[in-house]
């Protein structure tokens, strides 16, 4: 789960690290107070959305005077904002933070992540902050400095100032990063975080430093004891389909490919998506049914596959070892008949009762397609979707 920045930099805040005077606003009636509350006669204008990359698509903006504020921030609120990261259709914007100018001497990133290679939560810093990290793996790895922390021992002072050191900080500012990195660390294990990002991390013109942006993710699988956090979900920047799918307990990431799927297990999931990758089709979606597969699941599952218009076939790939095959031939067959699924639909199946299932299949007299192994399987659902079956 995402947070908007200005809920990150509340967290910020609340763990005493430096950030600039700010207040999010979600209507143009809001502007004065908000005004009159940060002072001055210029701010910046943020667009709060679920993605990055804002100030290349226009959503970060600096307004001198409360004219010029008010109109970009109307121009902000209720907008689809478009970025790199969001794809073609955008992301809604219904709030927008507001902040005093900042006078930046430097720029730097910091962040805190899981990394699940090394079973570790990992310190990254970088002397190139203000762009993708990314960008500077990819282009400059030289500039990034990568920091392993124990899991019992945590951050240790040491490696925070070894970053401190890597950032070619002076004096006061060491211990200040020290500092920063130490709170940082404190809050990620707090609110059971997967990754808190600061780019920029800035050097103001006081030497002051100072978290300009923040973005923080939290595990969902831990969210059960985040209460408070987890209401602060935005399903608005989701979608629509990923928040169906979790009311219902299914795992679902649309994918943007033709091909529907629809697997129980997660590991099952991503070796169809590959296989299908492999012989030259594009999956739809991620969609885990869970172990204890039922004909309700299904007939759900197929709807949320459904509701992609893009879908040109769909591949049913399950193993029966909770539940037997011909109970889940049964579901695929109600669930088929029930939506009235009108593209090609493969089944795999394998387990218990596998033969029985693919008899009820055959004899069901529905526009299905039975597969004997996965390959076989990946290779008629590419088909069926290219208008061959």
């Amino acid at each position: 789960m995402n947070l908007h920045e200005y809920q990150a930099k509340a967290l910020l805040r609340d763990y005493g690290i430096a950030l600039p005077p700010a207040v999010a606003v979600r209507s143009l009636d809001e502007l004065p107070q908000a005004c009159a509350q940060l002072g001055g006669d210029q701010w910046v204008a943020k667009a709060q959305i679920y993605a990055g990359s804002r100030g290349k698509a226009g959503g970060i903006r600096v307004a001198k005077g409360t004219a010029e504020l008010r109109e970009v921030v109307e121009a902000m609120l209720g907008s689809q904002l478009v970025t790199p990261q969001t794809g073609p259709e955008g992301l809604p914007v219904h709030t927008v933070l507001l902040e005093t100018p900042v006078a930046i001497a430097r720029e730097l990133y910091v962040g805190l992540l899981v990394d699940r290679s090394h079973g570790r939560i990992t310190l990254v810093v970088s002397d190139a902050g203000g762009t993708d990290i990314e960008e500077v793996a990819a282009q400059t790895p030289e500039r990034i400095i990568t920091l392993f922390l124990d899991p019992i021992a945590g951050l240790m002072p040491y490696q925070a100032r070894r970053a401190a050191f890597g950032l070619n900080l002076q004096g006061a500012q060491i211990n200040a990063l020290v500092t920063l990195l130490t709170q940082l660390y404190r809050l990620f294990l707090a609110v059971d975080a997967t990754l808190i990002e600061i780019n920029p991390l800035v050097v103001d013109a006081d030497g002051t430093l100072m978290a300009l942006d923040a973005k923080i993710t939290l595990d969902d699988n831990a969210l059960y004891r985040q209460t408070a956090l987890a209401a602060l979900r935005d399903v608005s920047q989701e979608d629509e389909r990923e928040v169906k799918a979790r009311e219902q307990a299914l795992n679902y990431i649309h994918l943007g490919g033709n091909i529907g799927c629809m697997v129980n297990g997660a590991g099952l999931a991503m070796a169809t998506m590959d296989l299908i990758k492999l012989h030259g089709g594009e999956p739809a979606n991620f969609l885990d049914v869970g172990g204890g597969t039922t004909a309700e699941r299904v007939t759900y599952a197929f709807k949320l596959i459904l509701e992609d218009p893009a879908v040109r076939a769909v591949f049913v790939n399950i193993f029966g070892g909770i539940v037997r095959c011909d109970l889940i031939a049964e579901g695929i067959i109600q669930a088929v008949r029930e939506v009235g699924v009108k593209v090609p639909v493969v089944v795999r199946l394998e387990g218990t009762n596998v033969d029985q299932g693919r008899e009820l299949l055959q004899a069901s007299g529905l526009n299905i397609i039975t597969a004997s192994d996965l390959t076989d399987g990946a290779q008629k659902a590419v088909t069926a979707a290219q208008g061959g079956l």
